[in-house]
C-alpha cells in the first residue's frame, strides 16, 4: 500500500452540479484480504451470493456514495466506491456501514482494513482482476468472481459513468496479462492447492476415499486434481442433490477419459451422498474437502468424535476452503481429526508463487503500464470541458471577425468565400493546437 498515493481527480460526466460543470468525485477502495486479516475476521465480513445485491443497494444508498461494487470471496472482501468529493462524511459513512451492516465492532475490523484512493485504487483493482493479489497467484477464478460482482452491481444500478468503464478496463487488463504472460499456464487454484496439501499429508492419495461437500466450481476443480492424484473413491454431497449428481457425472466422465488415454490409470469410483445423510456417511472418507456457502458450521467437534468412533480411530482430515468456515475449528481438539482452513493453504501456495516470480514481474509491468494509460485517459476526460470552452470562444471570435469583414468580402464569389472560411478555420485550429495539447497533458 502506498502511504501517499497520487491523487487523481475523476470526473463523472453524467452528473453536473448547479454551475453546469461536471461534479468531481473520489475513487475509494476499502477492504480486507488474506494478507491483512485472518479467516476469523474475513468470515464475519463475508457476503453470500444471495445477499450481495442487497448489500450493494445498501452501500450506494449511503450519503455521499454515488457508485459502488462489492467483491466478496474466500480470500477478500472489498468495497469499491465512487464518492462525492464535496461530501466530507462519505468515507465515514462507508466505515459505519461496515460496522452496522455486519454487526462488527470497529476495533475488531479496522486494524485489518486497507484503503486505496484514486490511482492506487485503480492499480489494486487491476492487480486483483489479474490474479496478482491472490493467495495462489495466477489462479483463474478471481476474474470470474470480480465479473460476477460487477454483474450484480450493474443489475441493481450501482455502477455507472465511473465504475463501469473502470471495471471494463480491469477485465481487459486481466485478459492482456493472461495472453502476454505464462502466469496462468498451469491449472493452479485454491482447489488444486487443497488437493496438493492432501497429497502431502498422506504421501499418496491412492486407495483413499475423498468426500467433496459442495457442488460449486471449487468442488469441480478439486475433483479433477483428485483423479490425477489417484484417489480411489470420490463421494459428492450437496444440499441440491441434482447438482451433486451433475458433479459426480462430470467426475465419472473425466475418469473414463483418463482410462481411455491411459489403460494403466487407477480406477476411481464416484458416489452421490444424500445431504440428509451427510453426517452418517462422512466417516467413510479419509479426506473431506468442503466449499459450501453455508453461514454456519456443517461439522462440529461432536461430529468429529462420532466419525473417529466409526473409523476405529483411523485419522480423518478436513480441508475447509469455505468462508465462512464449514468445519468448527474446535474439531482440531479431537484426537485423530485434523482440520486445515484456507489460511493454512498459504504455505503450500507460497511454493507456487516462487515458481511464478518471473511471470509475476512481467504481469506487474503490464499492470503499471495500463494504470498509466488509464490515468492519461481520465485526465483527457477532465480536459474536455476546458478544450470545448476554448474552441467555442475561438469560433465566436472567428465568426465575429468574418462578420466585421463582410462588406469587404462582398465582392468575392461563393467559392472564394468558402476558401476564406476554410482558411480561417485552419488557422484557428493550428493556433489552438498547442494549447489543447497542453491542456491534455496538464498534471493534477
Amino acid at each position: 500500500m502506498s502511504s501517499n498515493p497520487q491523487r487523481l481527480t475523476i470526473m463523472k460526466p453524467a452528473q453536473e452540479g448547479a454551475t453546469g460543470h461536471a461534479a468531481e468525485g473520489s475513487l475509494v477502495l476499502v477492504g480486507v484480504n488474506h494478507t491483512t486479516a485472518p479467516i476469523e475476521v474475513r468470515e464475519r465480513l463475508s457476503i453470500p451470493a444471495t445477499r450481495l445485491a442487497d448489500a450493494v443497494r445498501t452501500l450506494v444508498h449511503l450519503p455521499g456514495i454515488r457508485e459502488g461494487l462489492i467483491v466478496s470471496t474466500c480470500n477478500r472482501v472489498e468495497f469499491v466506491t465512487y464518492q462525492d468529493a464535496s461530501h466530507g462524511q462519505a468515507n465515514a459513512n462507508l466505515m459505519r456501514f461496515l460496522h452496522e451492516y455486519f454487526a462488527i465492532p470497529a476495533d475488531d475490523v479496522e486494524p485489518h482494513l486497507y484503503e486505496f484512493r484514486e490511482r492506487e485504487a485503480i492499480r489494486h483493482l487491476f492487480r486483483v482482476a489479474s490474479s496478482l493479489d491472490s493467495m495462489v497467484v495466477g489462479e483463474p477464478q478471481i476474474l470470474g468472481q470480480v465479473k460476477e460482482s460487477y454483474a450484480v452491481a450493474r443489475q441493481v444500478g450501482a455502477v455507472a459513468g465511473t465504475l463501469d468503464p473502470l471495471l471494463q478496463r480491469a477485465f481487459a487488463v486481466a485478459k492482456r496479462v493472461r495472453t502476454e504472460t505464462q502466469i496462468g499456464s498451469s491449472s493452479v487454484s485454491i482447489a488444486s492447492v487443497a488437493v496438493d496439501l492432501a497429497r502431502k499429508i498422506f504421501g499418496s492419495l491412492q486407495g483413499k476415499t475423498v468426500l467433496l461437500v459442495g457442488a460449486g466450481k471449487m468442488s469441480e476443480l478439486a475433483a479433477r486434481h483428485l483423479i490425477q492424484q489417484g484417489a480411489t473413491c470420490i463421494l459428492v454431497a450437496n444440499r441440491t442433490q441434482e447438482k451433486a449428481a451433475l458433479i459426480a457425472g462430470q467426475i465419472a466422465d473425466q475418469i473414463s477419459m483418463q482410462i481411455a488415454n491411459n489403460p494403466h490409470a487407477i480406477a476411481c469410483t464416484t458416489e452421490v451422498i444424500p445431504f440428509e445423510q451427510l453426517h452418517q456417511q462422512a466417516g467413510r472418507a479419509d479426506i473431506v474437502i468442503t466449499s459450501t456457502g453455508s453461514e454456519q458450521h456443517l461439522f462440529s467437534r461432536a461430529h468429529g468424535q462420532r466419525f473417529l468412533e466409526r473409523r476405529r480411530n483411523r485419522p480423518m482430515f478436513f480441508i475447509d476452503i469455505a468462508v465462512p468456515r464449514d468445519v468448527d475449528p474446535g474439531m482440531n481438539e479431537v484426537e485423530g481429526c485434523f482440520v486445515y482452513d484456507i489460511d493454512d493453504l498459504q504455505q503450500v501456495a507460497a511454493a507456487h508463487l516462487a515458481d511464478r516470480s518471473r511471470e509475476s514481474a512481467a504481469a506487474e509491468n503490464i499492470v503499471s503500464a495500463e494504470v498509466e494509460k488509464y490515468q492519461q485517459h481520465l485526465q483527457s476526460l477532465e480536459s474536455v470541458p476546458a478544450i470545448v470552452t476554448l474552441q467555442q470562444n475561438a469560433e465566436s471570435l472567428r465568426q465575429a471577425e468574418l462578420a466585421r469583414a463582410e462588406k469587404r468580402l462582398a465582392t468575392l464569389t461563393p467559392e472564394q468565400k468558402a476558401a476564406v472560411d476554410a482558411l480561417t478555420r485552419s488557422l484557428t485550429a493550428k493556433l489552438l493546437h498547442p494549447q489543447i495539447v497542453d491542456l491534455r497533458k496538464k498534471p493534477e
